[in-house]
């Protein structure tokens, strides 16, 4: 008997095979943009760092756009990168949410909810774990939300690196983990990085969010086949929402995630009923293919080129920052308080629902994919843009924080996933000889609905 044969199937147990190529295809992706993030980052701690650190802090601060009665766009590079940017990328995030939430693996209670309470649990502990580093402090704590995130892109290149024959399951955990992750990341920014609201702004931004939704849902194989219709229609009525949000005080990115969740998932057949039908993408699927380059490979990276430069002042600035309560709790919720909040929580799941973890994952393997989802970079950054001044030293020791945060989680997933990816990869070759390879594998769900399975 075969070893796939003996699995016994339980929590991280495969799931079905489409959604296996297509968490593959978004990995894949990511890892690129990972990988331009880093050097888009080392770059610029090394300019902020050099000689030439005036033209770099120049760069970033000078201010750009214009400023009336009623639009203050007047920010500078920095903020730019952060506030408009960004929004492409929380685009990216709606999207992949109302994927999971309608078609993946989010619709099923049984699925989402090993990786829905493991993102609660990866949120509040690391949240707990700074206030602990942080209490008493009333300047300080007001960072509480930096070491809650998680930066997929980051944490996809370094499993692309360390873990590329981890089980399927544990990957799409991860980025499942992470979509929620950000899901909850961006309710935070709009709740608690709030100072007040502009509520004609607000209803104005509605206007342009239901011309969007109503283009998308109406017409959405119009969209598909038409490249230029989504930079002459759609992207004017984005840009607009994304002004008027900005104007009404709520943060801009948001915009991004509302009209991502506006664009519809499922095919639809002449009588507008949904299909299956596998001829043509989703409008959802093509959008995302169409800006996913777009957003790994130039505004998530130009938006850590402007946001990780920081200068540490040389040995005696870098002491002083790693003593510094604020980047010692970033650091212990991101390196400790991620890994200990998600691995509980799915141990205390697994309990309360009498699961079991599939046969072939151990706890070991979620104590790495917990140590990833430390690398908080990107939101992380942002976080701590909104919760202390840029440019300040509060500001600077959450970057240091995050920076050596983020390395360290890379090390310490290194130590628990490489060992763990080589037993995976000895496996898989034992496996390989003798399973048919034109066929879909055994160890997958087959789903009936699911058009890719016979």
């Amino acid at each position: 008997m075969s070893q796939v044969a003996k699995r016994v199937r339980g929590v991280f147990s495969p799931g079905s095979y489409s959604e296996f190529q297509r968490i593959g295809e978004i990995l894949r992706k990511e890892t690129t943009g990972g990988i331009a993030l880093i050097i888009a980052s080392i770059i610029a701690i090394f300019w902020a760092n050099s000689p030439y650190s005036d033209a770099y802090f120049s760069l970033r601060d000078a201010k750009l756009g214009f400023s009336t009665s009623w639009f203050h766009l007047d920010l500078s590079v920095g903020q730019w990168a952060a506030d408009g940017l960004l929004a492409i990328f929380f685009f990216l995030v709606g999207l992949e949410l109302k994927y999971e939430l309608i078609a993946g693996d989010l619709r099923s209670f049984r699925k989402a909810v090993v990786p829905v309470v493991a993102a609660v649990g990866g949120v509040v502990v690391p949240a707990g774990v700074f206030w602990l580093v942080n209490r008493g402090n009333p300047i300080t704590i007001a960072g509480w939300a930096i070491p809650t995130a998680t930066d997929i892109a980051f944490a996809v290149a370094v499993l692309a690196i360390i873990g590329s024959h981890l089980p399927s399951p544990l990957r799409i955990f991860l980025l499942t983990l992470a979509v929620v992750d950000d899901l909850i990341a961006i309710t935070i920014i709009a709740i608690f990085f709030t100072q007040s609201i502009n509520f004609a702004a607000l209803a104005l931004f509605l206007v342009p969010v239901a011309a969007f939704a109503f283009a998308v849902q109406k017409f959405p194989q119009f969209f598909a086949r038409h490249v230029w219709a989504n930079w002459l229609i759609l992207l004017p009525l984005a840009i607009l929402a994304w002004v008027l949000l900005h104007e009404s005080g709520i943060h801009a990115t948001i915009s991004g995630v509302v009209l991502g969740l506006a664009v519809p998932v499922r095919h639809r057949n002449s009588a507008g009923a949904p299909t299956t039908s596998t001829e043509t993408e989703s409008l959802s699927t093509t959008l995302e293919h169409r800006f996913r380059p777009l957003s790994s490979g130039f505004a998530v990276p130009i938006f850590a080129f402007f946001s990780a430069g920081v200068s540490f002042g040389g040995l005696s600035g870098l002491t002083q920052a790693l003593t510094s309560p604020l980047t010692l709790g970033v650091i212990a919720g991101l390196c400790i308080g991620k890994p200990l909040g998600i691995v509980l929580s799915t141990y205390v799941v697994t309990k309360l629902t009498r699961a079991s973890l599939d046969s072939e994952i151990r706890w070991i393997d979620l104590v790495g994919v917990g140590a990833l989802a430390g690398i908080g970079f990107t939101v992380s950054l942002l976080v701590g843009e909104l919760s202390f001044e840029l440019g300040s030293s509060y500001n600077d020791a959450a970057k240091v924080g995050v920076l050596i945060a983020s390395i360290c989680a890379a090390l310490i997933a290194s130590i628990i996933v490489i060992p763990r990816n080589a037993r995976y990869k000895k496996t898989s070759e034992g496996d390989t000889r003798d399973s048919d390879h034109d066929s879909i594998p055994d160890n997958f769900d087959k789903d009936p609905n699911d058009p890719t399975v016979c």
